[in-house]
C-alpha cells in the first residue's frame, strides 16, 4: 500500500498555495486602489451633475478586457462577469455619492 503525502505536508502544494495567497493579497490591494480612484470619480460626477453610469465607457472597457483575457488565455466570459460585478459596484457607489 502506497502512502500519499498529506496536502498540508506537501512542499509542492505549499509553494503553490503560498503563490496563490500572494496573488490574492495583490488582488485585494489592487481592488482597494481601484475603488479609491472610482470613489473620487463618483464624487467628481456628483459635483458636476454627471450620470453615475456611462454605458459607452462600460461597453468599451468590457470589450477591451475581453480581448486582453483572450490574449492572456483567460476565459473572456469569466473576465466579463468579473468586470461587470466591479462596474455594478462602482455604479452603486456613484449613485450613493450623487444622492448625497
Amino acid at each position: 500500500m502506497t502512502q500519499t503525502a498529506q496536502p498540508s505536508h506537501d512542499p509542492v502544494l505549499a509553494a503553490y498555495r503560498k503563490s496563490i495567497d500572494n496573488i490574492d493579497a495583490a488582488l485585494i490591494h489592487i481592488l482597494a486602489e481601484r475603488f479609491r480612484i472610482t470613489q473620487a470619480v463618483g464624487e467628481h460626477k456628483a459635483k458636476t451633475a454627471l450620470p453615475a453610469a456611462d454605458p459607452g465607457r462600460e461597453q468599451a472597457q468590457i470589450a477591451r478586457l475581453r480581448q486582453l483575457a483572450e490574449e492572456a488565455e483567460l476565459d473572456p466570459e469569466f473576465s466579463e462577469k468579473f468586470l461587470r460585478f466591479i462596474i455594478d459596484e462602482v455604479i452603486r457607489h456613484h449613485e450613493k455619492a450623487a444622492a448625497g
